[in-house]
């Protein structure tokens, strides 16, 4: 993150000057950055060796610790139980009494004499296997680290940890790699130092704060990487594929095109010089991460997709993921509460507003591309509904500023997937509203810009305050309808929203993919023989009907891949992406007799609810829908 820029400039001017005394202050901790190395040529047994040298300390007692909790992930990630042979050493190299405290926490005695802490980290992402995706005991993988020949995915926080009294220090980081590795961070580069034998290169980096340690991952090793421009900002696109199946160059022209779009929606708002997109292919192999998905940092994002998809595939999934990810310089990088910038990493609290940071930013990412003309109208509103029928599924009385402050908590912990569905139809309700009270001229992302240009990245807002703010910003109707169907359990009527714009929801054949049946899976476990069969949500998917398929079918082989329960999601995946057109070949088992499926792909339809303009709709409600999806 390129928070405070022109000081780390100033800062890194004076590092390169000072030297390596260890002067002490009444903060009992040096003025110099604290040093830490990672040394990528030194891994044994899938673990990177790491020092961390914070100067000297005046406390006979010092607590270290990573990070229980990271930002963005909103659950228990527990760094901690990914270190092992944790050593606090004196000046003279000898040990120091260690007391681990918790998972994530340990407390060094005799500190006056501390020298360096030394341990070993092991990654995330070939742990997956062993704890399973939707858990709390793996981190989800693009907020994991990853440790092999040919690629590290270095998400810092599961590296480098803190100590208690030292988050706002300063930090210096030396990367050590081969040399034949090519490496992307944001984090301001102060030096590099290329070994006698030519074989290592230290990168050495500054980081103005520990949360700068944490907002900035890396990418080291046999990397495919391309650059662009979009406005002022640079984006650097860098891609990791196992087999090299897809390229830099071929998704470059997919983001680029979208990301222009999204710069010209977004307008004046310009809050980074940079934006890195880090693109984890997983391979098949048993030890690949299996979470796809992204984790949002404020001025980059690692997305980790399966490699398996075509390139069309994964374009698609690039435009869906990252569309969303870049928003976030929206929010939180502009707007954001008191929670979010003095995050604490053990003990987090959380602000009620995910309907704003999660929510707002996934309606940003459905609207500009109906408003930038990348999908239709009938598109635009397919994705709506099935966000309406995905909310349905959820808690709809819930509080969601209670869900929002309380997330780790189980009974709403559950819920967090509804951000990216209600949340985005409250953002979507909430610029139906300014549409209509300003006859079209403002809408929510004016209401963004405006609280962006109050706030900024280092001006964080009082999270009780937000809504207040918000109705004296827009008008009481806003304010009405955030305190009785966010602060307020009451359910919303979409209707009476699409109303104002001429569309209702009303029941016809609608468009389905290849996995669902109205908006529900047609697949499920048989929880008697643990095989994955089709369900009898399989009759409301009329390709699968049409190709003869019955409820309690057994999925035996996609395209070649024999199904099992360890890779069910990764092929799901896939078929969730088929489009019509495809040749697809699917190997059934009934009675005991074998079944092949092998044919063309044709359109899948359901039964379900549509969203479509109303046949009396009036001109002003016209105007408005106009004003909506293009203003």
């Amino acid at each position: 993150m390129n928070i405070h820029k022109l000081t780390a400039v100033a800062a890194g001017l004076l590092l390169v000057g000072c030297n390596a005394t260890k002067s002490v202050t009444n903060d009992f901790a040096t003025t110099n950055p604290i040093e830490t190395q990672l040394d990528l040529t030194k891994v044994e047994n899938d673990k990177v060796p790491v020092v961390i040298n914070p100067g000297r300390f005046r406390t006979e007692k010092v607590t270290y610790r990573l990070p229980r909790v990271v930002q963005g992930t909103y659950s228990v990630s527990d760094f901690g139980k990914y270190v092992d042979n944790f050593q606090a050493l004196d000046y003279s190299g000898n040990p120091l009494q260690v007391t681990k405290v918790d998972t994530n926490t340990w407390e060094i005695s005799n500190a006056v004499n501390l020298d360096k802490v030394t341990y070993l980290v092991n990654d995330t992402f070939d742990q997956e296997e062993v704890g399973g995706i939707g858990t709390e005991e793996v981190p989800f993988s693009p907020s994991g680290t990853n440790i092999e020949e040919t690629n590290y995915v270095l998400n810092l926080h599961g590296f480098i940890g803190y100590f208690d009294s030292l988050k706002n220090n300063q930090y210096k980081l030396d990367v050590v790699a081969p040399s034949k590795f090519l490496r992307t961070s944001a984090l301001q580069e102060l030096s590099t130092k290329t070994s006698d034998d030519g074989q290592t290169i230290t990168s050495s980096y500054f980081a103005p704060r520990y949360f700068d340690i944490t907002d900035n991952p890396m990418f080291y090793g046999e990397l495919d990487v391309e650059e662009f421009k979009v406005g002022d900002i640079k984006i650097v696109l860098s891609v990791y594929s196992p087999t090299k199946k897809h390229s830099a160059t071929k998704i470059k022209a997919v983001m680029e095109k979208m990301m222009q779009a999204q710069k010209a929606y977004l307008g004046s708002i310009n809050s980074t010089p940079r934006y890195d997109i880090y693109l984890y292919l997983a391979g098949n192999n048993e030890t690949a991460p299996k979470g796809f998905g992204a984790l949002e940092h404020h001025t980059s994002t690692v997305v980790v997709l399966p490699e398996f998809m075509n390139d069309e595939q994964l374009a698609e999934s690039m435009i869906d993921v990252v569309s969303h990810e870049f928003f976030h310089i929206v929010t939180p990088l502009s707007v954001h509460s008191e929670d979010v910038h003095y995050f604490d990493y053990n003990q987090p609290t959380f602000s009620k507003h995910l309907w704003m940071y999660e929510g707002v930013t996934e309606y940003f990412a459905t609207l500009f591309q109906v408003n930038k003309d990348l999908v239709s109208q009938e598109e635009f509103f397919t994705k709506i509904m099935e966000k309406i029928n995905s909310a349905a599924r959820m808690n709809d009385s819930m509080s969601f500023t209670k869900m929002s402050e309380n997330i780790l908590e189980k009974e709403y912990h559950d819920q967090y997937i509804n951000v990216y569905q209600k949340g985005a139809l409250i953002g979507m309700c909430i610029d139906i509203l300014m549409r209509e009270e300003s006859n079209g001229q403002r809408g929510i992302l004016t209401l963004m810009k405006e609280l962006s240009n109050k706030y900024g990245k280092n001006k964080p807002f009082s999270d009780d305050a937000l809504i207040a703010e918000i109705t004296k910003m827009t008008y009481p109707s806003v304010g009405e309808f955030l305190n009785t169907h966010v602060v307020g359990g009451t359910p919303i009527d979409y209707n009476t929203f699409f109303e104002k714009v001429g569309m209702a929801i009303s029941e016809d054949k609608v468009k389905t993919n290849y996995i669902q049946g109205n908006g529900v899976f047609i697949v499920s476990p048989d929880v008697n023989t643990g095989n994955i069969i089709f369900n009898e949500v399989v009759k409301l998917n009329s390709y699968w009907t049409e190709s003869g398929v019955l409820p309690n079918d057994i999925i035996k082989e996609i395209n070649g891949v024999k199904l099992s329960p360890q890779n069910a999601n990764t092929v799901f995946q896939g078929v969730f992406r088929w489009q019509p057109g495809e040749n697809v070949e699917v190997k059934l088992e009934r009675d005991g007799k074998e079944i092949i499926i092998k044919n063309t792909l044709t359109q899948a339809y359901t039964i379900g609810k549509a969203l479509q303009p109303k046949a009396d709709a009036t001109q002003q409600q016209k105007e408005l829908l106009k004003a909506w999806l293009k203003g």
